[in-house]
């Protein structure tokens, strides 16, 4: 079992997942999403309505948050930040990648042995098509895909990860998440959730008198039924 877990700790993939801004946040909302309203749920100190209104409120917030950063830190920061970064360097500083998910695929290769490598650009892709030399007709190798100088970099046992246009899809990544998570999505979330809880049924649950109206009430009843 330890074996088995020490394995998970040391992929590659994890190493990715852990390394990348948007998996990082994309996976710690959806625990927020998850966690919180269940910590709120479990929680005996509070009753059933007021309970079921915040786990439902903490849910959407939460799931609020997901959606705007889905749909706005990855189709424009990060690639914003990447046509900008094609912009402002050369392409043997950044290299020539077409869009930000070919680099993304990039670096996946990059973490595989020089092997699977090899054997993942020689791989034919499915539903895609070229014509060679002849004229003929031929499935399209993943090779294909990537510029002749990235493909040279991919046969190299190091090969180049091109960290200045790394670090500038990250920065782009950070600045989204700050703007989406920290000012757009509670202005959002404020239109959306309330109308959302009130079509779902809950009601805001009635406020509570404090402890020493709670008091002042009690002694009033009790006065009321002495007469």
């Amino acid at each position: 079992m330890m074996n088995g877990i020490t394995r998970i700790l040391t992929s590659n993939s994890l190493n990715n997942i852990t390394s990348n801004t948007n998996s990082q946040v994309i996976m710690e909302t959806t625990l927020k999403a998850i966690g919180r309203p269940g910590f709120i749920l479990i929680d005996n100190d509070i009753d059933d309505d007021t309970k079921k209104y915040a786990a439902a409120k903490e849910f959407l917030y939460q799931a609020t948050c997901l959606l705007v950063y889905a749909a706005l830190v990855v189709p424009v920061f990060k690639k914003g930040s990447f046509k900008l970064a094609q912009k402002l360097f050369k392409p043997e500083e950044i290299g020539k990648f077409t869009n930000s998910k070919q680099y993304a695929h990039y670096l996946k290769l990059c973490d595989t042995t020089l092997n699977n490598r090899q054997r993942t650009l020689e791989k034919e892709i499915k539903g895609v098509y070229k014509t060679d030399n002849n004229g003929n007709k031929v499935r399209k190798l993943v090779k294909d895909e990537y510029d002749t100088s990235l493909v040279t970099e991919l046969n190299k046992e190091n090969p180049n990860k091109f960290p200045i246009l790394k670090g500038a899809v990250e920065f782009g990544n950070i600045v989204g998440s700050v703007f989406g998570l920290a000012i757009f999505a509670p202005q959002v979330s404020h239109l959306f959730i309330h109308p959302a809880l009130n079509a779902l049924g809950f009601d805001k649950p009635k406020k509570m008198p404090a402890p020493d109206e709670q008091k002042t009430l009690q002694t009033a009843q009790n006065l009321d039924k002495k007469a």
